[in-house]
């Protein structure tokens, strides 16, 4: 289980992270990790899309300009986060989730090439083990973060997702990359890890029919970031991440809105 970070260390990694420019305001490179959620954002086949509809747009009667929208959407899709319980039952929903599961040192293992060969790829123990060999070990409390490329098909479905079609019939048709059982497996049984994410639809790659990986990481108690965006900015190790959801009482998933805090140059 992740050792719960205090604030004295989350403010040290931040500081760390950014320096202080002369307004007191942090003045280190912020990756915005989170693509848009509008008509284009990509949904799983059977969900429904992001739908952004206008309550006023204008001038009111006593003269100023007045703008106001309801927006609706599964809590699945887009940049999103996966709660334990959405495959473990009894486990944490949205609201549950402590915040320390949320934020963490950053760990990128880029297996972009092997996905560009293979839109199927299944990122094994491996390719963890061959990324701890030249980067270090995963310390405790890491975000680790899955890289793919795939981030950059976005919001082309037919690329992004291996098809263009929606409904149950279309999900047999995915194809894209994940993360092998066994690796995720041996992420929770062998280290301290806060949380995982991926720039894919899934955790599980799009073949997936048991969706494997989705199930030991939640039933540990560990929180999925899918469709995370731009994971090619971020360096294999250095930078801290803050993942926050909306925060849904007793919901599986949530959208998500993550950034990652880059170490000023020295």
């Amino acid at each position: 289980m992740a050792r719960p970070a205090s604030l004295l260390s989350i403010l040290i990694a931040l500081a760390a992270c950014a320096s202080q420019g002369p307004s007191g305001i942090p003045t280190g490179r912020v990756i915005d990790l989170t693509h848009p959620f509008d008509v284009a954002a990509v949904y799983w086949p059977t969900a429904e899309g992001f739908v952004l509809e206008t309550e006023f747009q204008g001038m009111v009667e006593h003269g100023y300009y007045y703008e106001s929208h309801r927006f609706r959407a599964s809590e699945h899709g887009g940049t999103h986060l996966d709660a334990p319980i959405h495959f473990a039952e009894g486990r944490q929903t949205v609201d549950e989730i402590p915040l320390e599961r949320l934020m963490g040192p950053a760990r990128v293992v880029d297996v972009s090439s092997a996905a560009e060969k293979d839109p199927d790829y299944a990122i094994t123990r491996d390719d963890l083990e061959r990324f701890e060999a030249e980067h270090g070990r995963i310390p405790p409390g890491a975000v680790v973060l899955l890289r793919t490329g795939f981030s950059e098909r976005w919001p082309d479905r037919a690329r992004y997702l291996g098809t263009e079609e929606r409904g149950p019939d279309a999900v047999a048709r995915l194809h894209f990359p994940g993360l092998h059982p066994d690796a995720a497996r041996w992420l929770l049984s062998e280290r301290d890890i806060a949380a995982v994410g991926l720039d894919t639809a899934s955790i599980d790659p799009g073949e997936s029919t048991l969706f494997e990986s989705h199930r030991v990481l939640l039933a540990g108690n560990v929180p999925v970031f899918e469709n995370v965006a731009h994971l090619g900015e971020l360096p294999p190790s250095g930078a801290y991440v803050i993942a926050l959801p909306m925060k849904i009482g007793g919901g599986s998933g949530a959208p998500l809105r993550i950034i990652a805090l880059l170490p000023q140059p020295q």
